[in-house]
Protein backbone atom coordinates (compact mmCIF):
# COMPACT_ATOMS: atom_id res chain seq x y z
CA UNK A 1 0.00 0.00 0.00
CA UNK A 2 2.76 2.44 0.97
CA UNK A 3 4.25 1.51 -2.20
CA UNK A 4 1.42 2.10 -4.17
CA UNK A 5 0.80 5.78 -2.57
CA UNK A 6 4.21 6.67 -3.44
CA UNK A 7 3.77 5.22 -7.00
CA UNK A 8 0.63 7.92 -7.05
CA UNK A 9 3.17 10.64 -5.42
CA UNK A 10 5.71 10.50 -8.09
CA UNK A 11 3.06 10.43 -10.83
CA UNK A 12 1.48 13.39 -9.88
CA UNK A 13 4.50 14.83 -9.06
CA UNK A 14 5.33 14.44 -12.97
CA UNK A 15 2.28 15.40 -13.73
CA UNK A 16 2.68 18.90 -11.96
CA UNK A 17 6.02 19.21 -13.97
CA UNK A 18 4.38 18.78 -17.17
CA UNK A 19 1.99 21.34 -16.50
CA UNK A 20 3.74 23.85 -15.21
CA UNK A 21 6.11 23.04 -18.22
CA UNK A 22 3.40 23.72 -20.66
CA UNK A 23 2.24 26.65 -18.62
CA UNK A 24 5.66 28.08 -18.86
CA UNK A 25 6.14 27.54 -22.51
CA UNK A 26 2.61 28.84 -23.36
CA UNK A 27 3.49 32.20 -21.36
CA UNK A 28 6.79 32.38 -23.51
CA UNK A 29 4.77 31.87 -26.94
CA UNK A 30 2.10 34.17 -25.78
CA UNK A 31 4.56 36.96 -24.88
CA UNK A 32 6.44 36.57 -28.14
CA UNK A 33 3.15 36.39 -30.05
CA UNK A 34 1.75 39.60 -27.81
CA UNK A 35 4.84 41.15 -29.55
CA UNK A 36 4.99 40.44 -33.08
CA UNK A 37 1.16 41.26 -32.78
CA UNK A 38 2.07 44.76 -31.48
CA UNK A 39 5.26 45.22 -33.42
CA UNK A 40 2.78 44.23 -36.50
CA UNK A 41 0.50 46.69 -35.54
CA UNK A 42 2.61 49.15 -34.98
CA UNK A 43 4.61 48.74 -38.33
CA UNK A 44 1.23 49.06 -40.01
CA UNK A 45 0.32 51.81 -38.53
CA UNK A 46 3.38 54.08 -39.22
CA UNK A 47 3.16 52.75 -43.19
CA UNK A 48 -0.63 54.15 -42.96
CA UNK A 49 0.44 57.30 -41.63
CA UNK A 50 3.19 57.90 -44.03
CA UNK A 51 1.61 57.00 -47.03
CA UNK A 52 -2.21 57.51 -46.06
CA UNK A 53 -2.85 59.87 -43.02
CA UNK A 54 -0.06 62.77 -43.29
CA UNK A 55 -0.51 66.03 -44.92
CA UNK A 56 1.21 65.66 -48.46
CA UNK A 57 4.43 67.13 -48.66
CA UNK A 58 2.96 69.68 -51.22
CA UNK A 59 0.07 70.40 -49.29
CA UNK A 60 -1.64 73.38 -50.70
CA UNK A 61 -1.90 76.65 -48.09
CA UNK A 62 -3.67 79.67 -48.63
CA UNK A 63 -5.02 78.02 -52.19
CA UNK A 64 -8.50 77.95 -53.12
CA UNK A 65 -9.93 73.88 -53.37
CA UNK A 66 -13.05 74.00 -54.90
CA UNK A 67 -15.86 70.67 -54.58
CA UNK A 68 -18.17 71.62 -57.38
CA UNK A 69 -21.53 71.67 -56.39
CA UNK A 70 -23.30 68.39 -56.67
CA UNK A 71 -20.27 66.60 -55.97
CA UNK A 72 -20.31 62.95 -54.79
CA UNK A 73 -17.83 61.49 -51.97
CA UNK A 74 -15.96 60.02 -54.91
CA UNK A 75 -15.82 63.55 -56.57
CA UNK A 76 -14.76 65.44 -53.56
CA UNK A 77 -12.57 62.84 -53.00
CA UNK A 78 -10.74 63.02 -56.62
CA UNK A 79 -10.49 66.79 -56.27
CA UNK A 80 -8.81 66.76 -53.24
CA UNK A 81 -6.39 63.81 -54.33
CA UNK A 82 -5.46 65.54 -57.45
CA UNK A 83 -4.95 68.88 -55.33
CA UNK A 84 -2.71 67.59 -53.28
CA UNK A 85 -4.83 67.93 -49.87
CA UNK A 86 -4.68 64.10 -49.05
CA UNK A 87 -2.58 61.52 -50.45
CA UNK A 88 -5.23 58.94 -51.26
CA UNK A 89 -8.50 59.99 -52.42
CA UNK A 90 -9.88 56.38 -51.92
CA UNK A 91 -8.46 56.56 -48.19
CA UNK A 92 -10.93 59.40 -47.83
CA UNK A 93 -13.69 58.06 -49.40
CA UNK A 94 -13.95 54.75 -47.10
CA UNK A 95 -13.24 57.08 -44.04
CA UNK A 96 -16.17 59.33 -44.70
CA UNK A 97 -18.49 56.38 -45.70
CA UNK A 98 -17.04 54.80 -42.43
CA UNK A 99 -18.60 57.68 -40.55
CA UNK A 100 -21.98 57.19 -42.55
CA UNK A 101 -21.52 60.85 -43.84
CA UNK A 102 -21.31 60.23 -47.74
CA UNK A 103 -24.01 62.13 -48.45
CA UNK A 104 -22.99 65.06 -46.11
CA UNK A 105 -20.21 66.52 -48.25
CA UNK A 106 -20.53 70.24 -48.69
CA UNK A 107 -20.19 71.95 -51.99
CA UNK A 108 -17.52 75.36 -51.92
CA UNK A 109 -14.35 76.83 -52.03
CA UNK A 110 -12.25 75.46 -48.79
CA UNK A 111 -8.64 77.14 -48.31
CA UNK A 112 -5.75 75.90 -45.55
CA UNK A 113 -4.09 77.68 -43.41
CA UNK A 114 -1.96 74.70 -42.38
CA UNK A 115 -1.52 71.17 -43.50
CA UNK A 116 -4.20 69.01 -42.55
CA UNK A 117 -4.39 64.62 -42.12
CA UNK A 118 -6.30 62.36 -43.75
CA UNK A 119 -9.04 62.77 -40.19
CA UNK A 120 -9.31 66.75 -40.23
CA UNK A 121 -9.80 67.02 -44.13
CA UNK A 122 -12.55 64.15 -43.71
CA UNK A 123 -14.27 66.45 -40.79
CA UNK A 124 -13.57 70.05 -42.49
CA UNK A 125 -15.89 68.69 -45.88
CA UNK A 126 -18.11 66.57 -43.84
CA UNK A 127 -18.91 69.38 -41.87
CA UNK A 128 -18.56 72.32 -44.07
CA UNK A 129 -15.13 74.30 -42.49
CA UNK A 130 -14.34 76.38 -45.51
CA UNK A 131 -11.84 77.98 -43.51
CA UNK A 132 -12.54 81.15 -45.89
CA UNK A 133 -12.56 84.49 -43.18
CA UNK A 134 -12.97 88.13 -44.14
CA UNK A 135 -9.93 89.82 -45.22
CA UNK A 136 -9.57 93.79 -44.19
CA UNK A 137 -8.74 95.73 -47.75
CA UNK A 138 -8.66 99.42 -47.38
CA UNK A 139 -9.64 101.21 -50.66
CA UNK A 140 -8.06 104.86 -50.26
CA UNK A 141 -9.60 108.00 -51.07
CA UNK A 142 -8.85 109.11 -54.43
CA UNK A 143 -8.24 105.73 -56.35
CA UNK A 144 -8.77 104.87 -59.61
CA UNK A 145 -10.06 101.78 -60.67
CA UNK A 146 -6.47 100.80 -62.25
CA UNK A 147 -5.39 101.15 -58.35
CA UNK A 148 -7.95 99.21 -56.81
CA UNK A 149 -7.66 96.49 -59.15
CA UNK A 150 -4.20 95.76 -58.29
CA UNK A 151 -4.99 96.44 -54.21
CA UNK A 152 -7.60 93.93 -54.45
CA UNK A 153 -6.02 91.19 -56.81
CA UNK A 154 -3.16 91.45 -54.14
CA UNK A 155 -5.42 89.88 -51.94
CA UNK A 156 -8.12 88.05 -53.36
CA UNK A 157 -7.26 84.50 -54.27
CA UNK A 158 -9.75 84.58 -57.36
CA UNK A 159 -9.53 88.49 -58.17
CA UNK A 160 -8.84 88.99 -61.76
CA UNK A 161 -7.75 92.52 -62.37
CA UNK A 162 -8.31 92.75 -65.88
CA UNK A 163 -11.99 91.98 -65.57
CA UNK A 164 -12.54 93.88 -62.58
CA UNK A 165 -11.13 97.23 -64.58
CA UNK A 166 -13.06 96.29 -67.95
CA UNK A 167 -16.03 96.02 -65.81
CA UNK A 168 -15.54 98.91 -63.16
CA UNK A 169 -14.26 101.69 -65.46
CA UNK A 170 -18.02 102.52 -66.53
CA UNK A 171 -18.32 103.16 -62.95
CA UNK A 172 -15.46 105.08 -62.16
CA UNK A 173 -15.22 107.95 -59.33
CA UNK A 174 -18.98 105.75 -58.20
CA UNK A 175 -17.29 103.34 -56.10
CA UNK A 176 -16.81 104.43 -53.12
CA UNK A 177 -13.18 104.25 -51.28
CA UNK A 178 -13.37 102.72 -47.67
CA UNK A 179 -12.43 99.55 -45.21
CA UNK A 180 -14.71 96.74 -46.92
CA UNK A 181 -13.85 92.91 -45.33
CA UNK A 182 -14.14 90.55 -48.48
CA UNK A 183 -13.72 86.58 -47.92
CA UNK A 184 -11.13 85.13 -50.32
CA UNK A 185 -12.81 84.29 -53.04
CA UNK A 186 -14.64 87.67 -53.46
CA UNK A 187 -15.36 87.76 -57.30
CA UNK A 188 -15.13 90.92 -59.04
CA UNK A 189 -18.59 91.02 -59.69
CA UNK A 190 -19.02 91.04 -55.48
CA UNK A 191 -16.69 93.44 -55.11
CA UNK A 192 -18.21 96.21 -57.05
CA UNK A 193 -22.08 95.33 -56.48
CA UNK A 194 -20.53 96.15 -53.16
CA UNK A 195 -18.62 99.30 -53.40
CA UNK A 196 -21.34 100.81 -55.52
CA UNK A 197 -24.19 100.06 -52.92
CA UNK A 198 -21.61 101.28 -50.50
CA UNK A 199 -21.36 104.48 -52.77
CA UNK A 200 -24.91 104.86 -52.44
CA UNK A 201 -25.61 104.50 -48.72
CA UNK A 202 -23.09 106.64 -48.12
CA UNK A 203 -23.79 109.63 -50.63
CA UNK A 204 -27.94 108.96 -49.33
CA UNK A 205 -26.17 111.26 -45.65
CA UNK A 206 -25.78 114.10 -47.72
CA UNK A 207 -28.89 113.72 -50.54
CA UNK A 208 -30.48 116.87 -49.20
CA UNK A 209 -27.02 118.64 -50.08
CA UNK A 210 -26.58 117.36 -53.60
CA UNK A 211 -30.08 118.30 -54.67
CA UNK A 212 -30.27 121.35 -53.37
CA UNK A 213 -26.67 122.59 -55.22
CA UNK A 214 -28.93 121.58 -58.56
CA UNK A 215 -26.00 120.37 -60.58
CA UNK A 216 -26.13 116.29 -61.70
CA UNK A 217 -24.78 114.07 -59.82
CA UNK A 218 -22.48 113.01 -62.17
CA UNK A 219 -20.73 116.56 -62.60
CA UNK A 220 -20.86 116.70 -59.04
CA UNK A 221 -18.79 113.29 -58.50
CA UNK A 222 -16.53 114.15 -61.23
CA UNK A 223 -15.92 117.91 -59.38
CA UNK A 224 -15.38 115.58 -56.46
CA UNK A 225 -12.91 113.36 -57.66
CA UNK A 226 -10.74 116.85 -58.58
CA UNK A 227 -11.03 118.20 -55.22
CA UNK A 228 -9.93 114.61 -54.01
CA UNK A 229 -6.65 115.70 -55.71
CA UNK A 230 -6.38 119.41 -55.32
CA UNK A 231 -6.74 119.51 -51.57
CA UNK A 232 -6.32 117.92 -48.68
CA UNK A 233 -8.22 119.65 -46.00
CA UNK A 234 -11.92 120.33 -46.00
CA UNK A 235 -11.94 124.13 -46.06
CA UNK A 236 -9.31 123.70 -49.10
CA UNK A 237 -11.69 121.56 -50.96
CA UNK A 238 -14.94 123.65 -50.13
CA UNK A 239 -12.31 127.29 -51.41
CA UNK A 240 -10.65 125.08 -54.53
CA UNK A 241 -14.70 124.12 -54.99
CA UNK A 242 -15.32 127.92 -55.33
CA UNK A 243 -12.86 128.55 -57.56
CA UNK A 244 -13.38 125.57 -60.17
CA UNK A 245 -17.31 126.72 -59.78
CA UNK A 246 -16.34 130.14 -61.05
CA UNK A 247 -14.24 129.26 -63.86
CA UNK A 248 -16.60 127.22 -65.09
CA UNK A 249 -19.60 130.04 -64.83
CA UNK A 250 -17.50 132.26 -66.50
CA UNK A 251 -16.69 129.21 -69.17
CA UNK A 252 -12.77 129.34 -68.12
CA UNK A 253 -10.70 126.41 -68.76
CA UNK A 254 -9.92 124.55 -65.65
CA UNK A 255 -6.75 124.09 -65.79
CA UNK A 256 -6.64 121.67 -63.46
CA UNK A 257 -3.26 119.21 -62.97
CA UNK A 258 -4.67 116.42 -61.05
CA UNK A 259 -6.32 115.57 -64.40
CA UNK A 260 -3.10 114.65 -66.41
CA UNK A 261 -2.36 112.24 -62.96
CA UNK A 262 -5.26 109.74 -63.98
CA UNK A 263 -4.20 109.99 -67.54
CA UNK A 264 -0.33 109.75 -67.62
CA UNK A 265 0.74 110.10 -64.41
CA UNK A 266 2.14 112.87 -63.77
CA UNK A 267 1.93 115.53 -61.08
CA UNK A 268 1.80 119.34 -61.08
CA UNK A 269 6.17 119.67 -61.08
CA UNK A 270 6.38 116.86 -63.75
CA UNK A 271 4.43 118.08 -66.59
CA UNK A 272 5.89 119.26 -69.83
CA UNK A 273 4.57 121.59 -71.75
CA UNK A 274 3.81 118.44 -73.92
CA UNK A 275 1.74 117.72 -72.07
CA UNK A 276 -0.37 120.68 -71.70
CA UNK A 277 -0.65 120.72 -74.93
CA UNK A 278 -1.73 117.09 -75.43
CA UNK A 279 -5.36 116.50 -77.07
CA UNK A 280 -6.47 114.17 -74.44
CA UNK A 281 -10.24 114.55 -73.31
CA UNK A 282 -8.95 115.13 -70.23
CA UNK A 283 -6.64 117.74 -70.62
CA UNK A 284 -8.66 120.83 -69.09
CA UNK A 285 -5.99 123.03 -70.13
CA UNK A 286 -7.48 122.55 -73.88
CA UNK A 287 -10.66 121.12 -73.03
CA UNK A 288 -13.57 123.50 -71.44
CA UNK A 289 -15.08 122.16 -68.93
CA UNK A 290 -15.44 119.00 -66.51
CA UNK A 291 -13.26 116.18 -67.62
CA UNK A 292 -15.73 113.51 -69.59
CA UNK A 293 -15.36 111.21 -65.94
CA UNK A 294 -14.49 111.49 -62.56
CA UNK A 295 -10.47 111.08 -62.45
CA UNK A 296 -10.87 108.24 -59.04
CA UNK A 297 -13.36 107.60 -56.19
CA UNK A 298 -13.74 110.47 -54.01
CA UNK A 299 -14.45 110.89 -50.27
CA UNK A 300 -18.02 111.73 -48.58
CA UNK A 301 -16.11 115.06 -47.57
CA UNK A 302 -15.12 115.74 -51.06
CA UNK A 303 -18.49 115.30 -52.69
CA UNK A 304 -19.70 117.43 -49.68
CA UNK A 305 -17.12 120.31 -50.88
CA UNK A 306 -18.24 119.68 -54.59
CA UNK A 307 -22.04 120.95 -53.65
CA UNK A 308 -21.11 123.82 -50.82
CA UNK A 309 -18.44 125.64 -52.00
CA UNK A 310 -17.35 128.88 -50.59
CA UNK A 311 -18.96 131.59 -52.10
CA UNK A 312 -16.10 133.96 -53.47
CA UNK A 313 -14.30 136.05 -56.17
CA UNK A 314 -11.21 133.57 -56.66
CA UNK A 315 -10.58 132.46 -60.26
CA UNK A 316 -7.15 131.12 -59.35
CA UNK A 317 -5.21 128.92 -56.59
CA UNK A 318 -1.74 127.36 -56.42
CA UNK A 319 -0.28 125.23 -53.62
CA UNK A 320 3.41 125.46 -52.54
CA UNK A 321 5.82 123.30 -52.29
CA UNK A 322 4.56 123.15 -48.74
CA UNK A 323 1.04 122.16 -49.11
CA UNK A 324 -0.22 125.54 -48.47
CA UNK A 325 -2.85 126.57 -51.37
CA UNK A 326 -3.04 130.54 -52.17
CA UNK A 327 -5.60 131.89 -54.00
CA UNK A 328 -5.98 134.80 -56.35
CA UNK A 329 -8.37 137.15 -57.97
CA UNK A 330 -6.25 138.07 -60.97
CA UNK A 331 -4.10 136.66 -63.28
CA UNK A 332 -1.03 139.00 -62.23
CA UNK A 333 -1.63 138.09 -58.49
CA UNK A 334 -1.57 134.31 -59.57
CA UNK A 335 1.63 134.95 -61.36
CA UNK A 336 3.24 136.44 -58.51
CA UNK A 337 2.76 133.96 -56.34
CA UNK A 338 3.42 131.62 -58.96
CA UNK A 339 7.12 133.30 -58.83
CA UNK A 340 6.97 133.98 -55.00
CA UNK A 341 6.31 130.12 -54.09
CA UNK A 342 6.79 127.85 -57.10
CA UNK A 343 9.16 129.68 -59.25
Amino acid sequence: MASFEKFLERAFDAYDRVLNDLSNRWREHANRRTIITLLSVGTLAIVLYLNVIRPPDNFPLDTLVTIEDGATVSDAASVLESNHVVRSGTALRYLIILLGDQKNVHAGDYLFKEPRDLFSVARAIVIGAYGLEPLRIRIPEGATTKEMARILEARLLRFNGDTFIAEAQPLEGFLFPDTYYFLPNASEELVIRTMRQTFDTRTSEIDAQIKSFGKPLNDVIIMASLLEREARTSKDRRMIAGVLWNRLNKGMLLQVDAAFRYTIGKGTYQLTTEDLASDSPYNTYRNPGLPPTPIGSPSLDSILAAVTPLKHNYLYYLADRSGVTHYSKTYAEHLRYKRKYID
